[in-house]
């Protein structure tokens, strides 16, 4: 009898169970050994093939995992298009350490990122403005979002469009208000706010894809704080601040640190106030 092979996508995997969609049909799946064998297993956002096995209830084995265009080891999920990074101007307050460890993350593994400014009904405009314009000038695509009065949130809808959208931030940001109100039905919940630390507590345990039209999904994650940038040599770090790259030519030595030597280029930018001392700091953090 002739295999019933179909394309899908893994939309979530609990333990050695899959479920792949397949025009708009979910279907359980096992995954065959070799994968396993071959040290590589599917994850959310990988396309497979699979091997219907039982039409009636929907059950299938993948059979063979595409290329993948990037894949994240923590947490696992495979071909993201593009990550919104949430920030809260607000309880917790803006954290923006983190938000650059995530920009420098995204631009190595070749992910458009895009930075979202929530609760910015409980912050002076002032202080929203300095970190937009930053970023803006940067050439990051910035939205001001306020998740709770629904403010913002037509405009996130924009970007998701033929993509994988991952949400990304410290609990406690938004992320789960943001992500309900873009799918319209509550599948995210809330983190809540510990009064002793201002900080959230995670609440999601896995990655889940949801579908909001054809190859436009929403991946729920237990989030990306944990992003580890050690894996990028310290020699290329500056590269990833892309607002550092007109300048790393400029530096007298090829293998310039941009922390200790005299004639660095980066540094001169920084004195000119071409590149944000802020930025500057962070990177200096990360070296």
């Amino acid at each position: 009898m002739q295999k019933e092979i179909e394309n899908g996508i893994v939309i979530s995997n609990i333990s050695d169970l899959y479920k792949v969609e397949v025009n708009n049909i979910v279907y359980d799946c096992n995954a065959r050994g070799k994968f396993k064998a071959g040290e590589i297993s599917p994850v959310a956002g990988d396309l497979v093939e699979i091997d219907i096995t039982d039409e009636a209830k929907k059950t299938g084995v993948i059979e063979k995992i595409q290329e993948r265009k990037n894949y994240i080891k923590r947490p696992k999920m495979a071909n993201l298009s593009q990550i919104i990074l949430v920030v809260s101007m607000k309880l917790p307050k803006p954290d923006l350490l983190l938000l650059d460890k995530q920009l420098v993350y995204a631009e190595y593994m070749n992910i458009k990122p895009i930075i979202c400014l929530n609760k910015i009904d409980l912050e002076d405009e002032d202080k929203i403005d300095n970190i937009y314009n930053l970023y803006k000038s940067i050439g990051y695509e910035v939205i001001k979002t306020d998740a709770k009065n629904n403010i913002g949130v037509d405009e996130i809808k924009k970007y998701l469009k033929n993509n994988v959208t991952a949400f990304s931030g410290n609990s406690g940001v938004g992320k789960s208000t943001l992500i309900n109100l873009l799918l319209g039905k509550t599948i995210a919940q809330e983190g809540n706010i510990s009064n002793k630390s201002k900080r959230g507590k995670n609440t999601t345990t896995q990655v889940v894809l949801y579908k909001i039209d054809e190859n436009s999904y929403i991946a729920d994650t237990p989030g990306f704080s944990t992003f580890d940038i050690n894996e990028i040599d310290k020699k290329e770090l500056a590269y990833y601040f892309i607002e550092f790259r007109p300048y790393i030519e400029q530096c007298e030595y090829i293998d310039c640190s941009h922390i200790k030597e005299e004639n660095c280029g980066i540094k001169k930018a920084v004195q000119e106030g071409k590149i944000s001392k802020d930025r500057y700091e962070r990177f200096c953090h990360f070296g």
